[in-house]
């Protein structure tokens, strides 16, 4: 079997496993950031910033995903 076949499983893998946990930590991290957004309204500036914070996850998947497809 040619292991060039394997070069877009890794990447497919790479974005996808980085996005499966990305919304995970998304999903929790947006709940309770609805209760202190609910109870605080000054906080919606850091749960905004904690949101985006996983995000860069699924960057960096991305970019590994280049890396492999095309080096």
């Amino acid at each position: 079997m040619d292991p060039s076949i394997y070069v877009p499983i890794g990447a497919g893998l790479a974005v996808g496993l980085a996005a499966i946990g990305t919304g995970l930590a998304q999903g929790r991290i947006g709940s309770a950031g609805a209760g202190v957004i609910a109870e605080k309204p000054d906080m919606i500036g850091v749960m905004i910033l904690l949101l985006a914070i996983p995000e860069t996850m699924v960057i960096l998947g991305f970019a590994v995903a280049a890396i492999i497809l095309f080096l």
